[in-house]
């Protein structure tokens, strides 16, 4: 659609006349000069003429703050600026809430002189403005797919009115969902919304690190990989200045504030410590983003560095920023980051590494090894921005050798995990997406969400809808049917006689709970009260009684009555504190990080990004990686054990090690390696070479000595059979494992 063009000067990009302004209808196009722009980046560019002028689905890959929004919402509404009432004609999907609170604000801004209607749909909205919305559709819908989830339960009858005119689905931050079980679920969704208008909806997805962009278009589409448009920007790549510290590990007592006692405080680690002096003496008087790999540890350095403020009589500056700390807590920090008036230092979990525009810091602390080079990059993009450089700082931690040291730690494996994520990032490398995964726990919650929809659905018709044409192809007809009649021995779901699939009593109690919307579980919690206001929550397994010390959200706590009814924690100031342990955390590494972290043992190259202590401890590595000889065997002889160093990731080790096992070895995995108990050398190496030679390996019976494996969130109405194949599906790459040991020269010689 070509819109007449207004009588205003031509718009540069890239210093040259730009092609796509004129296609823009007259309002976007004022709208842009009213901002001051001179020139649009390369990706709005290219976006404005591919969802203009293509039916064709469009992933969108730029770094934060390079325009995604606008590159996917300046041709969007300039295509419904004349018929923005029809229905919801726009539907955007985000991850969180407060990233669609965001994105609100500056599509309404967008769209105020246009007449287009924007509003947002999630469990802080009020239902006054979701009824008038259901009332009465129009323009762009911002959701989670829970609140979407919810809609087609709740309102399934009036899904089709909602969305007849829907032109366009968004989906933000695309590489968030890519491989998880609310990724299935959104796929699922946006399946059966096409279901019902009985049409394809162009759909549009934006990221700033996506390691596959082919991978994620068959992620946002089954089969769109071939015709999807496929837009990366290429554009500005601010300088990187980057520093890798090392710290060694050793006992002391933590700082203490004046009059505090040694029995009020914790020992810590004395590498914690140093880690928060040089924080506090780096960062102080400026706006950073520090990032931990757990919650745990975001309590631990936030009292850290609150204290260093109250020893040398400072006003606070270092604030915490997790999942468990209340909303208006973490909206207080995320409000301060934007306003810039005073500095601030934020702690924090993977929960500002992406959303909410909080503008750009001075510098990104990352405290830990993190589990991938996508979220390196994704944190890294919330420094340097308008052509400052963006500054990363890595504190790396490595235990203390002494005689009872495992071999692995000899091999300082943080750090040179470390480097080679920074070189893989240098690389412009990221993992690309994983999609293998069946996500059978989603599939039941999607076949009891169609039940819900439609109150009442037949077999063939889920099958075909969520399995045939949908996203769950990995699942076949026999698969299905066995999943069904799991369902309905476990009072899930219940058939009538003319095969119509409806709920049954345990059915319609999850259903009828409100935290069915969620793909994911989520554990019951406890409510932290201090002065009459909420602090947060914690797991309901963590133990807490009277008189217990706690840490959280950046403070010092002693517990004065928990009710255990109505699951109430009631906290006072305290000196004395420890931080909580949190449910969650981990990640898997991918090969390419664990085959770059071999090739960094056997280079002699020193990077110049590290400190004194880094080349240190990176040495030292090396020292012993040629002492062990790991570059000429994958075994080492540890006394009566072996260990096996495939230098693959965790899928591939979690593989070798059911391999092994099924052969009536003890294993266990080790980081690095896999240890095998009382196993001599020779021995070994001959399993490893019997194993190669299969040829009829399945992952499924691998999967049966695995003992743990309900892990989502509706896996317990599996059967044995579906939960081995789910298993397998997410954790196992059988084909791999084998390919690496015949690759291997040891032992084919």
């Amino acid at each position: 659609m070509i819109w007449k063009t207004m009588n205003l000067p031509p718009l540069s990009s890239n210093s040259r006349t730009s092609n796509s302004f004129d296609l823009l209808h007259p309002k976007i196009q004022r709208w842009i000069w009213q901002q001051g722009w001179d020139e649009l980046h390369d990706i709005q560019e290219q976006a404005i003429d591919s969802i203009l002028n293509s039916e064709n689905d469009v992933v969108i890959s730029a770094a934060t703050a390079r325009g995604k929004t606008e590159a996917a919402f300046l041709p969007i509404c300039s295509s419904i600026a004349d018929s923005p009432n029809s229905s919801v004609r726009v539907l955007y999907l985000g991850p969180l809430k407060a990233l669609i609170n965001d994105q609100f604000s500056r599509l309404e801004y967008l769209c105020e002189d246009l007449g287009i209607p924007v509003h947002r749909w999630h469990g802080d909205v009020d239902a006054a403005k979701k009824k008038k919305l259901l009332n009465k559709p129009s323009g762009i819908l911002l959701i989670t797919p829970e609140s979407l989830e919810a809609l087609f339960v709740i309102h399934g009858p009036k899904m089709k009115m909602l969305f007849h005119d829907l032109s366009y689905s968004v989906v933000d931050e695309l590489h968030s969902f890519i491989g998880n079980e609310r990724g299935k679920q959104l796929q699922s969704l946006l399946h059966r919304l096409e279901i019902i208008q009985k049409r394809q909806i162009k759909r549009i997805a934006l990221s700033a690190t996506l390691g596959d962009m082919p991978m994620a278009a068959e992620f946002l589409r089954k089969g769109g990989a071939e015709n999807a448009t496929l837009i990366d920007s290429s554009s500005h790549q601010p300088e990187i200045k980057l520093q890798i510290r090392g710290y060694i590990e050793s006992e002391q007592d933590a700082v203490r504030t004046k009059n505090q006692s040694v029995t009020e405080n914790q020992k810590i680690s004395g590498d914690y410590i140093e880690v928060a002096k040089h924080l506090f003496k780096v960062l102080r008087g400026t706006n950073n983003l520090i990032f931990s790999n757990s919650r745990q540890e975001v309590e631990v350095y936030a009292d850290l560095l609150r204290r260093y403020c109250v020893t040398e009589k400072l006003p606070n500056e270092f604030f915490p920023h997790h999942g468990s700390i209340s909303k208006d807590l973490r909206e207080d920090v995320e409000d301060r980051l934007k306003d810039k008036s005073l500095p601030i230092n934020v702690v924090c979990t993977s929960t500002l590494e992406m959303g909410i525009d909080i503008g750009s810091v001075s510098s990104i602390a990352q405290i830990g090894v993190p589990f991938t080079v996508a979220s390196v990059r994704q944190r890294l993009g919330r420094s340097g921005r308008r052509d400052d450089p963006a500054v990363l700082r890595m504190y790396v931690q490595e235990r203390e050798i002494t005689d009872r040291s495992p071999i692995q730690d000899y091999l300082r494996p943080h750090m040179v995990q470390a480097i080679a994520m920074v070189n893989l990032l240098l690389e412009k490398w990221y993992e690309p997406p994983k999609i293998e995964a069946l996500h059978l726990s989603t599939l039941v919650q999607q076949i009891l969400s169609m039940i819900a929809q439609y109150g009442g659905v037949k077999a063939s018709e889920a099958w075909q809808c969520l399995c045939k044409s949908g996203p769950f192809s990995g699942v076949d007809q026999s698969m299905f049917i066995s999943l069904l009649r799991g369902l309905g021995s476990n009072e899930l779901i219940t058939q009538t006689s003319d095969n119509l699939l409806l709920l049954d009593i345990m059915g319609e109690r999850i259903v009828n709970h409100y935290s069915f919307f969620a793909a994911f579980s989520t554990p019951e919690e406890y409510r932290l009260i201090a002065e009459g206001k909420q602090l947060g929550t914690l797991p309901i397994a963590y133990p807490l009684v009277e008189g217990m010390y706690l840490i959280f959200a950046g403070r010092r706590w002693v517990v004065m009555s928990v009710d255990n009814e109505k699951k109430v924690i009631d906290l006072a100031a305290s000196k004395g504190g420890r931080p909580p342990k949190f449910l969650g955390g981990g990640g898997s590494i991918d090969d390419r990080i664990r085959e770059e972290m071999r090739r960094v043992y056997m280079s002699e190259e020193i990077p110049r990004f590290l400190d004194r202590t880094s080349v240190e401890l990176l040495e030292e590595a090396r020292k012993y990686f040629r002492e062990f000889q790991l570059s000429k065997s994958i075994i080492y002889k540890s006394g009566k054990d072996s260990l096996v160093f495939l230098w693959k990731g965790d899928r591939i080790q979690n593989t070798l090690a059911l391999m092994l096992k099924s052969k009536g070895l003890k294993v266990t995995i080790d980081g690095l390696s896999i240890t095998v108990t009382d196993c001599d050398a020779e021995d070994l190496i001959n399993h490893l070479r019997s194993i190669q030679a299969e040829v009829l390996i399945n992952g499924q019976e691998l999967a049966f000595n695995v003992t743990n494996k309900v892990n989502e969130k509706y896996d317990q109405y599996l059967g044995e059979d579906l939960l081995r194949a789910d298993y397998a599906s997410r954790y196992l790459n059988v084909s791999g494992t084998i390919r690496t040991l015949q690759h291997n020269e040891q032992l084919n010689s």
